[in-house]
């Protein structure tokens, strides 16, 4: 796994030659990413940097690059599947459809490479009181919520495991935490190895990521992670400089029964740009060994938050 040094200037951009900064992993990692991609918007309503026409290249070199094991997207339309199941190349499947009731609108997307990963089920819930009933509305979010869930098993090691990804209300703090709610107790009914990712719309002191992370079912991967081969960059850059000590708000969250070995935030623009206005966020998780839970659940607060 060539990397980049962990220093990297965030407006660089990669030359014909260098390494990702995270990129395929031999078994048995895998890699995870999370991406807020960015939703088209009309030309005539959005800045140049903004625009899908412009972004698209950048989207396909990126992740060209990276190929993930797991992509996990949000705000990911129709016509932005074809791009990124054509940067990631033959052999990726994916599940997830639009959050409206019609199947249609943004989705959260979790593509995977199905020659390291078979797929065994998967499902869409809306994050509401009618979690079954696409398009549904409550907790005080204007916009459907889902999450989307899909139970793998990996081909080379036999071991199974849940994925569960979303994009949380940038609005209504309630939502929020009404949603991480949801999350936890499909991650505690299904009783298996998880990674919980999405744009949450929440840092690190937020009622929702505390929820999430306050009983240890599940731990932040950038803290527990051995090694990060970046800074730690506010993760909603909006196409400007990232900000080092910004805030995440963009999250791959794990049970403690798998080992989290590598971490990043990948700020590098490509193609002349960066291609979307929230950056990357990468992790690299194993089954845990030995003494790997009882690191994973330990807080170590010499760690950025």
């Amino acid at each position: 796994m060539a990397q980049r040094e962990a220093g990297s200037d965030p407006a660089a951009e990669p030359s014909a030659g260098d390494p990702p900064l995270v990129g395929p992993v031999p078994a048995p990692g895998l890699h995870v990413m999370t991406w807020n991609i960015r939703r088209p918007v009309p030309a005539a309503l959005t800045r140049p940097a903004d625009r899908w026409h412009h972004r698209a290249p950048r989207v396909r070199a990126l992740l060209t690059s990276e190929r993930p094991t797991v992509l996990c997207a949000q705000e990911v339309a129709a016509r932005q599947f074809a791009t990124v199941l054509e940067a990631l190349g033959p052999g990726y499947d994916h599940v997830g459809r639009g959050r409206s009731a019609d199947g249609g609108g943004e989705a959260c997307p979790i593509f995977f490479d199905a020659t390291r990963l078979e797929l065994l089920g998967w499902e869409q819930s809306a994050l509401s009181d009618t979690p079954h009933r696409a398009g549904s509305v409550s907790w005080g979010n204007l916009f459907p919520r889902v999450m989307v869930e899909v139970h793998l098993r990996d081909r080379v090691t036999g071991h199974d495991l849940l994925v569960v990804n979303t994009h949380l209300d940038p609005l209504s703090g309630r939502s929020r935490l009404r949603s991480a709610r949801a999350l936890l107790e499909v991650v505690a009914a299904r009783g298996l190895p998880a990674v919980v990712t999405g744009d949450f719309n929440a840092g690190p002191s937020s009622p929702a990521v505390r929820a999430l992370l306050s009983d240890g079912v599940l731990v932040d991967s950038w803290r527990v992670a051995r090694a990060r081969h970046s800074e730690q960059w506010g993760t909603y850059a909006d196409y400007r400089r990232p900000r080092r000590d910004g805030a995440r708000i963009d999250w791959i969250l794990t049970t403690p029964d798998l080992s989290v070995t590598d971490a990043a935030i990948n700020p590098l623009r490509h193609e002349g740009g960066w291609p979307s206005d929230h950056l990357p966020v990468h992790a690299v998780v194993h089954p845990a060994g030995p003494g790997d839970e009882e690191h994973n659940g330990r807080r170590d607060e010499t760690r950025g938050q």
